[in-house]
């Protein structure tokens, strides 16, 4: 009894190895099934597919992801490209973690991995670059703007029919495939709420125009006028990045204008919350002397002081769609251009009523 006691005590645990040929010979079917079905390779028939994948499961069998990524001619990778900023960490904003949580959820449900990629805002873009080092199958660009250096590289990209989408950016007059948010509707729901609400003049702290939601929030800021028959001028619009500190320096302009003007709306809720800052330090209580919507919904309007009206954006939802339709555009050779816009929703809260300061 000793001895074999002795001797089971070496044998700490075993690990058996399920080659392909076990696979097949459970299933019923060829080694080279086996391979087709896990590398979604030629036309498969459903009942076949379900033998292979439930005699898979039975034995424990994980197909090696190199050899798939050579049998594919695939690198397995999903290149995400976002803007690189000095001594600014993007991926920790609301904005860019909702959009990389989407896109990270559905390339993980594919099979997919993440590949991020941070390119200078400064440098001239060569997107067709990451696929000829095959260093990605597909990308999703976010941060791109509107300029001709900016437009020349996507042409590049388009016409290659290599599988792209832009995110939260359109150019029109310009086929390329995109997943967006109506901006505009946003905000000329935001704008018309603050007008039913008695305010005729309204700022509008913008952001820069060689992105398409600036573009957009601004004609729907026209309409809501047009559509109440009311006048409104240029001097009432400012423009920030995007950032808080843009809200706040912003706030040094705005700040004279408030006895005027009662009403602000901020194209998201960095600039929003910034702008909240700077005047606050020069006295103005948001409900007392001033009400504002921001835009984004982010975490953070939800626990200001007072808590901030905002544009719901379905930020995660854009970022999972777009992951989608990479995917889709990787494994057909349909040619129809991807242009969808997501529908956003006013969110009323504390800061666009009036009156809440107790005394105003």
């Amino acid at each position: 009894m000793s001895e074999d006691r002795n001797e089971h005590a070496y044998i700490v645990g075993v690990i058996i190895l399920v080659s392909r040929k076990n696979v097949a010979k459970l299933a019923g079917v060829s080694e080279a099934t086996v391979s087709r079905v896990f590398n979604n390779v030629g036309p498969i028939r459903e009942e076949t597919k379900r033998k292979v994948l439930k005699a898979a499961k039975e034995l424990n069998y994980y197909p090696n992801s190199i050899a798939q990524s050579f049998a594919r001619r695939r690198s397995g990778n999903i290149g995400v490209i976002v803007p690189y900023f000095p001594k600014v960490d993007v991926i920790s904003t609301y904005y860019f973690s909702q959009l990389l949580n989407g896109i990270g959820t559905k390339l993980g449900e594919e099979g997919y991995g993440l590949l991020l990629l941070f390119s200078p805002m400064d440098e001239p873009k060569d997107y067709l670059q990451f696929f000829l080092s095959q260093r990605v199958d597909g990308c999703i660009i976010i941060g791109s703007k509107n300029t001709p250096d900016e437009i020349k590289a996507l042409e590049k990209l388009h016409h290659k029919n290599l599988p792209y989408c832009l995110l939260n950016q359109t150019f029109l007059g310009h086929p390329f495939h995109f997943l967006d948010a109506n901006h505009y509707d946003g905000s000329f729901k935001a704008v018309s709420m603050l007008i039913k609400k008695g305010f005729q003049k309204v700022l509008f702290l913008n952001g820069p125009m060689e992105y398409s939601n600036s573009v957009d929030r601004l004609a729907g800021y026209h309409d809501a006028f047009a559509n109440a028959e009311l006048t409104q001028n240029t001097d009432w619009i400012f423009h920030g990045n995007y950032s808080r500190k843009s809200g706040l320096l912003a706030s040094e302009k705005i700040g004279p204008l408030i006895k005027d003007f009662k009403a602000i709306f901020a194209g998201n809720d960095r600039m929003a919350i910034g702008l909240m800052q700077g005047l606050g330090q020069q006295g103005y209580q948001v409900g007392k002397d001033y009400v504002i919507i921001g835009y984004d919904d982010s975490d953070l309007s939800k626990i200001t002081t007072p808590t901030l009206s905002t544009v719901k954006v379905p930020l995660f939802d854009m970022g999972y769609l777009a992951a989608e339709k990479v995917v889709q555009l990787l494994s057909s050779d349909e040619k129809r251009v991807i242009q969808e816009r997501l529908s956003v929703t006013v969110i009323e809260r504390e800061s666009s009523h009036m009156n809440l300061i107790k005394g105003g």
